[in-house]
């Protein structure tokens, strides 16, 4: 055989193994039998329609909310998760989507746990989970996401405090909670916090009845909270006075005028509209006083988390 025969031959050798190689990892099937029954079988279908009907509060267990808010969420995104059938499948649809996400907002659970409850693969959770928690901020932010920003709204919130925890003059509690989390690839120690595990710092501010008025989240947890504080925008907003923070005013039964703050724990630092208690123990009886009415009123972000 001559050498041009023989490359011949061992071309012609590698593409029938490519074309066997191709066959042997071909995908057998398209979709599994178990998921293609979730239209008649899935969870939404059966479990959930029957909780609708004959355990709402067992409803709002599964899902962290009753019918009616269900229902109004879903309405707010449902053209933001909706899909189009195609000739090869049908779409997963919006109300279907919305329970997962909640599900798994509720749970923590992971995708292989929510593919054998919901009858939808992994790589489809992976996909409508960011979808649907996008659409959500999307719709709500305006709403349920905004920031005081004028002086009758912080005064609101100030008179809130003042009536229900008993401390004048206080505009939020502010905290930070780290959000556990697998290390990126290559990340070494950026993620690694003080508590032995890697994550993602949540900055928030709380209002007297446990609701957030501003969220900051994603500084890496190797960071302490009062440096997460320094470098998001509520501390540069109050140091550019941005923030329309009403004027000082009198504390009741004392004739200086005193600015709105907002309290935090030791781990922040002192600023003219931050307020922490005392340090170290065996302080006086009235800074005891006073530091048992401040963590009063910083115990409501905690809750809040």
């Amino acid at each position: 055989m001559s050498s041009r025969q023989i490359a011949a031959a061992v071309v012609i050798y590698l593409i029938k193994k490519r074309k066997e190689k191709k066959e042997k990892n071909k995908r057998k099937i398209w979709v599994r039998k178990w998921i293609q029954r979730r239209a008649t079988l899935g969870l939404h279908e059966k479990l959930l329609n029957e909780l609708r009907m004959e355990g709402p509060q067992q409803l709002k267990n599964f899902l962290r909310m009753s019918a009616k808010d269900f229902d109004f969420l879903l309405g707010l995104v449902k053209e933001k998760i909706y899909k189009k059938d195609t000739k090869m499948r049908q779409a997963i649809r919006p109300e279907e989507r919305l329970s997962l996400t909640l599900r798994f907002l509720a749970t923590g659970d992971s995708y292989h746990s929510l593919m054998y409850l919901y009858r939808i693969p992994v790589c489809t959770i992976a996909r409508i989970v960011p979808e649907c928690c996008a659409a959500i901020v999307e719709a709500l932010k305006k709403e349920y996401l905004k920031v005081p920003n004028t002086q009758e709204e912080w005064i609101r919130i100030a008179k809130d405090f003042k009536n229900i925890w008993n401390f004048p003059n206080c505009l939020g509690a502010l905290d930070g909670k780290h959000v556990v989390m697998q290390a990126p690839p290559c990340s070494g120690s950026y993620y690694f916090n003080y508590k032995g595990t890697h994550s993602i710092v949540l900055m928030a501010l709380a209002d007297a009845n446990y609701k957030f008025i501003y969220v900051d989240v994603g500084c890496n947890g190797r960071i302490s909270d009062g440096g997460v504080y320094n470098m998001c925008s509520l501390s540069t907003a109050l140091e550019n006075n941005t923030v329309n923070l009403p004027p000082p005013q009198q504390l009741p039964g004392m004739k200086n005028f005193s600015p709105f703050v907002f309290v935090a724990d030791d781990a922040f630092a002192m600023k003219p509209n931050l307020l922490k208690p005392y340090p170290f123990k065996n302080q006086p009886g009235p800074n005891r006083v006073f530091n048992y009415r401040l963590s009063g009123a910083r115990r409501i972000i905690e809750n809040t988390f």
